[in-house]
């Protein structure tokens, strides 16, 4: 099966219109094409991973409220370019889910450092904006799982500022890797994932510490990437767009990965 790549700012695939003529005769042939071109093109600004983490005291927004949240912005390349995090006060009228709140009494110091210095989600989103729209390249939601985060992030800007700039789409770590890898989507988890693509940093349930943490992982997986070999840059420094020659087939992850297990989370 053959993946492609967006011709146009703003895509990610895209067809074109063929009208193929045939000699003496009048009619025309209209087909779709899927077009192969280099990753990158037509794109005019890179694209910035904003790796973000959220906090919450229930599964949902609205009849529970997201506690923190924080964003680490990287590259392709693995800079970080700059970080956000927000601790908010609780939606008026919401309250904590039991099992959340269950949960919460086990993690003292998580808990402790997500309500110091409470913010208005008014006030805080609308910094939250201000911060995406000034990042050097496109913001790229990415999150571990983003359907989570994602949902709760979607929700308070579009409540409090209007819009996202992430408009209505999330990059999943999880699903990035188990295309890598080959593997089922309940089959992979960060048990099973190289050990190669973590780095030392810590998975503490702050918000800002897990942002920072999952960012890098999944620019460890964009380093991995067959397809994402040989980068040319972007003309930004420090951001690297994707390979010079056009979309293939899909493959497998590289043969030598280290696969041994990891003792971490889900």
């Amino acid at each position: 099966m053959t993946l492609c790549c967006a011709t146009r700012a703003g895509q990610h695939l895209t067809t074109r219109r063929a009208i193929l003529g045939v000699a003496g005769r009048a009619d025309h042939h209209v087909v779709d094409a899927a077009v192969r071109v280099p990753y990158g093109a037509g794109v005019a600004r890179p694209e910035i991973y904003v790796s973000t983490d959220v906090e919450t005291d229930g599964p949902i927004p609205g009849p529970h409220s997201m506690l923190s949240f924080a964003s680490a912005a990287y590259t392709a390349g693995k800079d970080l370019l700059a970080t956000f995090s927000a601790n908010l006060v609780p939606l008026p009228g919401a309250r904590g889910d039991a099992a959340t709140m269950a949960w919460w009494a086990t993690q003292p110091q998580a808990w402790a450092a997500c309500r110091a210095d409470q913010q208005d989600p008014a006030v805080a989103m609308a910094r939250y904006k201000t911060w995406l729209e000034q990042l050097p390249g496109r913001p790229v939601f990415v999150g571990y799982p983003a359907a989570f985060d994602f949902m709760f992030v979607y929700w308070y800007l579009v409540r409090f500022t209007g819009s996202s700039p992430f408009s209505h789409s999330a990059l999943d770590i999880k699903t990035y890797a188990m295309a890598l890898l080959g593997t089922g989507y309940r089959a992979t988890s960060k048990r099973t994932m190289p050990r190669s693509w973590f780095d030392d940093s810590p998975h503490s349930h702050v918000a800002l510490d897990d942002a920072i943490e999952q960012g890098a992982l999944f620019c460890a997986m964009l380093a991995a990437n067959p397809q994402a070999r040989g980068r040319r840059g972007s003309g930004l420094p420090g951001v690297a767009a994707y390979g010079s020659g056009p979309c293939d087939e899909v493959r497998r992850a590289p043969d030598g990965l280290d696969l041994v297990p990891r003792e971490v989370g889900p």
